[in-house]
């Protein structure tokens, strides 16, 4: 049966995190910070639980073992369930990095690569990220800046509003900056190379650099791309819609509803919807379910009309 499911999030501590997650949305730890939530994961590291309806306590790596048709055809190819979606509040800058690709994770790491998108929900004036270089190098000048603590002076660091994206293909070299909250879309896959950590310690210790992978994997050219969305802001019924990216893994768009807007989930893939704000209902074959911001819904594919009916803000993912 296909009905709206509503997922429990996964909080995650880390030493750049901060508590805009538990004040802005509501969500309860023990933590000392929520840096991330995990949103839609179905990961050894991390597994959301449903928490309404036919499937409620049933982890979600469960879920769809035991019902791979709710992925849709594009989710019939992977091995493990494709993305994970999170909320990421950085209160301080988070470690400069990049990913490998599927090619060279499945080589060293026996995993997926890692392409990832970032929408700005907010963020503090004047806060930055790194995107990228500035200017070309080559893998030696990389190696060269690391090494004699010139690396700074070659990333590109850029202003961010809310409601920026950044596309990150793997090989991007990138920093989240403290005072920004936002979402992301990303490969499910969590290998990362460290390549500068500002010499904050951990229990007293530097956190692990991975200088080699990360030259191997680099893309050393300036990024294209800006903050800026695919596509316009388009009227729909029941308020607007937003294409902000696309590629080989995900589509990531917006919906500003004020009032019922209606689409159909067709065979092809499952839909995400993340509440970044506001509230109302989600009905699918007649069930219909509360939601409010912070809240993450899985709808099935196949699951054919959809109608959504509030004042809400969402963030739209699929394969």
């Amino acid at each position: 049966m296909s009905y709206p499911i509503k997922l429990q999030p996964v909080f995650k501590e880390i030493v750049w995190g901060g508590n805009r997650l538990k004040n802005d949305y509501g969500f309860k730890s023990d933590l000392n910070n929520i840096a991330e939530a995990w949103m839609l994961c179905a990961r050894k590291d991390g597994d959301n639980t449903v928490i309404n309806g036919e499937y409620s306590g049933m982890s979600f790596t469960d879920l769809v073992k035991a019902n791979p048709q709710l992925l849709g055809k594009r989710g019939a190819s992977y091995e493990e369930f494709p993305l994970l979606i999170k909320f990421i509040d950085a209160k301080s800058d988070l470690s400069v990095q990049v990913h490998p690709d599927d090619e060279y994770a499945k080589l060293h790491e026996n995993s997926y690569g890692k392409t990832e998108a970032w929408y700005i929900l907010d963020c503090d004036e004047g806060a930055q990220l790194i995107y990228g270089f500035n200017k070309e190098l080559t893998s030696e000048e990389f190696k060269k800046s690391i090494e004699d603590n010139t690396f700074l002076d070659y990333v590109n660091k850029v202003n961010v509003k809310k409601g920026d994206v950044f596309f990150i293909n793997a090989g991007t070299l990138h920093a989240i900056g403290g005072g920004i909250l936002l979402a992301e879309v990303q490969q499910n896959c969590n290998t990362t190379y460290r390549v500068y950590d500002y010499g904050r310690l951990v229990d007293g210790k530097p956190r692990e650099l991975h200088i080699e992978k990360a030259i191997d994997v680099t893309d050393t050219v300036p990024p294209t791309r800006s903050g800026d969305a695919d596509g316009e802001k388009v009227t729909v019924d029941g308020g607007f819609a937003q294409d902000l990216c696309s590629c080989e893994f995900f589509k990531m768009s917006t919906l500003e509803i004020d009032g019922k807007h209606f689409f159909n989930v067709d065979d092809e893939s499952f839909v995400s919807l993340l509440i970044t704000e506001g509230n109302g209902t989600v009905e699918v074959n007649s069930n219909v379910v509360e939601i409010a911001s912070g809240d993450s819904i899985f709808i099935p594919a196949n699951s054919g009309n959809v109608k959504i009916n509030g004042k809400l803000n969402i963030l739209v993912s699929t394969l």
